[in-house]
């Protein structure tokens, strides 16, 4: 095996392993920044020693051995370390040599929930999200939410001092704390699905990438936590919406919205396990907001043609929605479903009454549905004004172009889309 074989080798380990090794030694170490810099302490020595000795048999075992000696030597050389740690080394000596075994899931629970937890922002959630479980580097995680290098690194720096300042455990939550902590893990599986999959800025309409890490983190999730009816909700969700990930975008890459996709282009193998995935939250009980936001995905990718959505049972799906979850944009998108189950009217009838919600305020969505009721209403010239003001509020270039081009239909009084 050549130097740049064992550097590739090498690369794809630390993206299998590296959360796993974070984990581990999270556990043991009760810190999540110094568990990462014990990670990539061994991760600098698999650099430096595999090219020569060759990968080995269990890298998984290798790199948490090293990082364990690097611990314990960290550990005895600062005198200025309170006494648990000094204690903490001669634990890690009788710990037995690492196996990658069932210990390594509750780890990585552990993990999960720290990374996620309420005490930190929700920029910084998602970034060290990315950067413990997924192994994205600092520039990656920069280039998929075109932020800065420096800013990124600050979040993920500060994040890890918030966690500690706050002596935040390295533990599963249990009892009344589980729901909320729960909910903002996946919360931030959502966030990071949602950026992929719709990006808020740039020069793209998605970025794949993040939709892959968010399904993998959901999947990862679901294995962990079995018995929660709203990760497999979730995962269903994700699972259903990613299945149209190559219908989405036309040849230059332009925006396909849902009704104009062909949904020949589907991916029906990842709908099924979506499904499969919906059917075991219900079965557990369900019928929490990404349960039933799984159901109403559910019901576009039953329907092979777009004529043959049921859009009453949407509809109705979002009003269990809007109990659940009382917000403006679920409202807004009850408005879409209202629009297309019993008419324009009915459903420009409360997206008007959302127009002076201040969270709505630059919220783009809002008049680009207002401008596509109005249109199909035969109203031109307002909604010429609506699409003109989403497509000034967006940050995403394709979305913008797709905005315009409407803008200027309604503008010759046609509604050509």
């Amino acid at each position: 095996m050549t130097a740049t074989d064992t550097h590739r080798a090498i690369d794809a380990v630390w993206r299998i392993e590296s959360a796993r090794l974070i984990a581990g030694l999270a556990r043991l170490v009760r810190d999540v920044g110094l568990a990462e810099e014990l990670a990539q302490d061994a991760l600098v020595a698999a650099l430096e020693q595999w090219p020569e000795s060759g990968v080995p048999r269990n890298p998984g075992a290798w790199l948490m051995t090293i990082a364990k000696r690097r611990a314990i030597d960290q550990i005895r050389r600062n005198e200025n370390l309170r006494r648990k740690y000094a204690l903490l080394a001669n634990e890690l000596e009788d710990e037995p040599e690492p196996e990658l075994t069932a210990t390594i899931s509750d780890d990585l629970l552990r993990l999960v929930f720290v990374s996620c937890h309420p005490v930190l922002s929700k920029e910084a959630r998602v970034a060290l999200t990315l950067k413990l479980l997924c192994g994205l580097s600092t520039p990656e995680i920069a280039r998929a939410f075109l932020a800065s290098e420096s800013t990124v690194a600050q979040r993920i720096v500060r994040a890890k001092k918030t966690l500690a300042d706050a002596g935040v455990p390295f533990e599963v939550p249990e009892g009344a704390e589980l729901a909320p902590r729960l909910s903002s893990v996946l919360e931030v599986v959502y966030l990071v699905f949602n950026e992929g999959y719709s990006a808020t800025a740039g020069d793209d309409w998605m970025r794949p990438a993040l939709c892959e890490d968010a399904l993998r983190l959901g999947r990862i999730l679901a294995g962990l936590a079995p018995k929660e009816p709203e990760v497999h909700g979730l995962i269903a969700l994700l699972e259903i919406q990613a299945s149209r990930a190559r219908a989405r975008t036309g040849a230059d890459g332009e925006p396909v919205l849902l009704l104009d996709q062909d949904r020949a282009r589907w991916d029906y193998l990842l709908i099924g396990r979506g499904l499969q995935a919906l059917e075991r939250a219900v079965a557990l009980g369900g019928e929490g907001p990404y349960v039933l936001q799984a159901s109403i995905a559910a019901c576009h990718a039953q329907a092979r043609r777009a004529k043959d959505t049921d859009w009453e049972r949407i509809a109705a799906l979002y009003d269990k929605l809007a109990e659940a979850v009382p917000s403006p944009v679920v409202e807004l998108n009850r408005a879409v479903a209202l629009a297309m189950a019993y008419g324009p009217a009915v459903g420009l009838e409360l997206a008007d009454q959302l127009v002076d919600d201040p969270s709505l305020k630059n919220y783009h969505l809002l008049p680009s549905v207002r401008g596509d009721l109005l249109a199909k209403l035969g109203r031109f010239a307002d909604a010429r004004s609506e699409f003109d003001r989403a497509a000034a509020m967006t940050k995403n270039e394709r979305e913008r172009a797709l905005l315009t081009a409407r803008a200027a239909s309604c503008a010759q009084g046609v509604m050509d889309w």
